[in-house]
């Protein structure tokens, strides 16, 4: 029976497209609450909104390989979730998460070239893309490349005002800066 399925997804892909979600007009009320509220309850809704429309394809074979992909990853399984995430970004190259996600995974193998790529096509496709910039900082870090990642962090922040960890490491990188170390 597997075989059988395995044969059948590229036809599926062809009945039915992956779309981008980052458009989706549902989006802008959740960037807003972001930027302006202060209540926890309701900036941590809005996040998970987002990131709820974000990982829609549009696509039950999208969706399906996404599940498997995250599935993968929280087994801390890097070759089967990029080989995953792969697939979508090839069948659905306008869909972000894929490349986030991608990216992501790139990340924790420590191939932060491949992991940049990923997150340059995620921030074409959606620039608000608050995920996929604070990982930008953190490869800066990573790399000691510490005014790009006082950039990235920045604008993270932009977008999503509330990010513990782009705050505190913008803190930390402006002081530095300030002192002459950047």
């Amino acid at each position: 029976m597997r075989w059988f399925l395995a044969l059948m997804i590229p036809i599926i892909v062809v009945l039915a497209p992956a779309e981008a979600k980052q458009g989706d007009e549902r989006l802008e009320p959740f960037f807003r609450e972001l930027r302006i509220s202060e209540n926890p309850t309701s900036i941590r809704a809005a996040e998970q909104h987002i990131w709820r429309i974000w990982l829609e394809s549009g696509s039950d074979t999208v969706d399906l390989l996404m599940g498997q992909a995250l599935r993968a990853m929280n087994k801390n399984d890097p070759d089967k979730a990029i080989k995953r995430l792969t697939s979508i970004v090839d069948m659905a190259p306008d869909y972000a998460e894929g490349w986030n996600k991608r990216a992501t995974v790139y990340y924790m193998i420590g191939a932060y070239d491949r992991s940049v790529q990923d997150i340059i096509k995620t921030l074409e496709l959606e620039p608000r893309h608050f995920g996929a910039l604070s990982g930008l900082g953190l490869i800066y870090d990573a790399i000691d490349n510490k005014a790009g990642a006082l950039k990235a962090y920045r604008r993270a922040l932009a977008v999503h005002p509330h990010l513990a960890h782009p705050r505190a490491r913008v803190d930390v990188l402006k002081k530095a800066k300030k002192d002459g170390n950047i």
